[in-house]
């Protein structure tokens, strides 16, 4: 108020008049003192008059300023209490200072809301102001906030968005989802029963379906012998996925002809997308079901994103070698349009990996086109290195053996790449040329992964097969007779099989002795493979010292942690694996190590009872369900064994309430 007051005493217009009547007082006073002094007086009474006046109205107005503010204080918390969304301040501590009374419909006790840690209301509100998030949607009880975050301040606002995000969670649930249902093995299965057999596994399976159907609130379909359609939404989706697609388990109870279970795979496809691209997401989740073995579920998104379920099963081995034929002529006139054959199999090739990569080159040769290995010899483990002596003292086949650099060269755009034992391209020995020619073939006998080769002209995918070699064979048994396979040849495809089987003792069906007779017949030497499958002493020894720190989690599980500090290739960390294996009373292992990369390895095993690619794939590997690994970066040892323990937890844990 005192700079009001002062504004209104000191005008310049009131002082211009008193000076000029001051002036005018002197002149008069100069001439008729005794009118002056009349005047003085009356202009000093006039001055004081003003005056009083004015301290009058500058009062009045103070007390009318005093009342406003009083009322504007009065409205101010009055709105303050009434305001229909929240207002917290909270300390550098992130403990609530203060909140308006809107808050307290969350708690009755004010005293217990103030002091409490931001974690009292959400625990996400902490993460979102250290991330600088300042505007997100929070639950809190059963009404969703938006949240504006003043930083500066330690200022939050929260926004009733219920009703909103309601409609947005009741859009979302009510989106369409496709599933395509496929029956794995029903022609293998049916290929020997009679009419009546068939019709009865025909209803038993199509009552089963339509009954888990009903139970979900699907529309389902048969549209083909082995193929459903089903239609939901993804509220039904998820009430599916809470019981991890029981019906996997209800149809692999039905047992047909020879004891053989029939299993189940589907291909779901969801997402905010058009009809006709929800069709192709539900037929592409089908193709990486059945890619990876069948007898599961793998759903995918418009993002691209894949979750899988199921699994438990080895894939059922093929009694037809149909399809071994077809893919053989379809390589055969591949490989006599192209300019050249360039072999590439995954990084530190394996035994599986060379021996599949000179069946291919024999394949080349006998078609006429020249066909060359892609080798770092930088990249090989000690388990392949007496094959790759081997090679090397046979002057016509080293030949064949090029660098990744040589490959480049020698590409054109007619080339045909053929890649065998991987279907990964960041697997791959050289990756840049897979950009190189339009051709490509994949050969391999893993479970599909989300990550795959793209626009591969040829696929073949077995996951039943005990390796690429004995697909590889099969496709041989089909190409001209013009090339004769040489004794080294058939000896490096045998010991592929044989080391991917452990022996003939996993993953070893009726058609993988076919494949062996056959490069027996061929000149496969037995002796040879037997040495070329030796170690070293010290090799045995490393391989002791790391099965001596054996633990046994939930009584059927070996975990081995390497010591801190110490590293150990891959294919030694296997023969671990495998070892562990052999014990009593184990139905799975882990061999846990730092590698000469810096990454830490996992390698992984089963009998078939625990599907280790799952676990795996959780930790970014991948592999089989009895033969799997993984490398991980920037961790420790025994991060990684915390991490596959919880993994282990949850997939037995998944597995009780299936």
């Amino acid at each position: 108020m005192p700079e009001i007051k002062r504004k209104r005493l000191l005008e310049n217009h009131i002082w211009i008049i008193y000076i000029l009547s001051a002036i005018l007082l002197a002149i008069l006073f100069y001439y008729e003192w005794k009118v002056g002094i009349a005047g003085t007086i009356l202009l000093l009474t006039s001055l004081a008059y003003s005056m009083h006046k004015e301290n009058k109205r500058i009062e009045e107005l103070q007390n009318e300023i005093k009342l406003i503010s009083t009322r504007v204080k009065m409205v101010g918390k009055e709105a303050l209490s009434e305001l229909p969304f929240g207002i917290v301040l909270y300390d550098e501590n992130y403990k609530i200072e203060w909140a308006n009374p809107y808050m307290r419909q969350f708690n009755s006790d004010e005293a217990e809301v103030i002091g409490s840690s931001l974690n009292f209301l959400s625990e996400e509100l902490i993460t979102d102001i250290k991330e600088d998030r300042d505007d997100t949607i929070i639950p809190l009880d059963e009404y969703y906030f938006h949240t504006k975050i003043n930083k500066n301040e330690r200022l939050i606002y929260f926004i009733d968005e219920t009703e909103r995000e309601q409609l947005r969670i009741l859009y979302e649930n009510d989106q369409t989802v496709l599933f395509v249902i496929f029956l794995d093995n029903y022609e293998d299965i049916t290929l020997p029963m009679d009419d009546t057999s068939k019709s009865q596994l025909n209803s038993e399976v199509t009552a089963l379906i339509n009954d888990w159907a009903k139970r979900n609130g699907l529309y389902v379909k048969r549209t083909s012998q082995e193929r459903f359609l089903a239609i939901g939404t993804r509220e039904i989706l998820r009430q599916i996925e809470e019981v991890k697609f029981d019906i996997l388990d209800e149809i692999r109870e039905i047992t047909g002809d020879q004891s053989t279970n029939v299993t189940l795979s589907i291909g779901v496809g969801q997402g905010d997308v058009p009809l006709p691209q929800l069709g192709e997401l539900a037929q592409s989740s089908l193709d990486l079901a059945l890619g990876r073995g069948g007898d599961q579920v793998a759903i995918r998104d418009e993002a691209g994103k894949v979750r899988f379920y199921g699994g438990k099963t080895n894939p059922m081995e093929k009694r037809t070698r149909v399809r071994a034929r077809v893919i053989s002529h379809a390589m055969t006139d591949l490989v006599k349009v192209s300019d050249n054959v360039i072999i590439m199999g995954h990084k530190s090739p394996d035994m599986d990996s060379v021996g599949a990569a000179i069946g291919i080159l024999n394949i080349a040769k006998a078609n006429g086109v020249d066909g060359y290995i892609v080798f770092d010899p930088d990249d090989v483990d000690t388990g392949v290195q007496r094959l790759i002596d081997a090679i090397q003292a046979d002057e016509e086949l080293w030949a064949r053996f090029i660098e990744p650099d040589q490959a480049e060269d020698i590409m054109t755009s007619q080339s045909l790449i053929v890649i065998v034992d991987t279907h990964k391209p960041s697997m791959v020995a050289e990756p840049a040329l897979l950009s190189k020619t339009e051709y490509k073939v994949v050969i391999d006998h893993h479970r599909r992964g989300e990550e795959f080769i793209d626009n591969p002209t040829l696929v073949y995918m077995e996951p039943y097969a005990s390796s690429t070699a004995e697909l590889v064979t099969e496709l041989l048994e089909y190409q001209p007779k013009t090339i004769k396979l040489r004794m080294l040849e058939a000896t490096a495809l045998l010991s592929g099989i044989i080391v991917d089987t452990k022996s003939f003792t996993l993953r070893t069906g009726s058609r993988t002795f076919d494949a062996a007779s056959y490069l027996r017949a061929k000149g496969a030497d037995t002796v040879l493979v037997q040495q070329l499958l030796k170690e070293d002493l010290s090799i045995y020894l490393q391989r002791s010292r790391l099965i001596e720190r054996t633990e046994i989690y939930r009584e059927k599980i070996a975990i081995v942690a390497a010591e801190p500090g110490d590293t150990y290739g891959p294919v030694l960390i296997a023969q671990a694996a495998d070892t562990l294996l052999t014990m009593t009373g184990v139905t799975a292992s882990f061999v846990i190590s730092e590698r000469d990369d810096g990454r830490v390895g996992v390698s992984a095993r089963s009998l078939g009872q625990i599907n280790v690619q799952i676990i795996m794939e959780r930790m970014n590997g991948g592999g089989h369900l009895t033969n799997a690994a993984t490398q991980i970066e920037d961790t420790t040892v025994h991060d990684v064994e915390l991490l596959l323990k919880d993994i282990i937890d949850e997939y037995f844990e998944g597995r009780e309430t299936e």
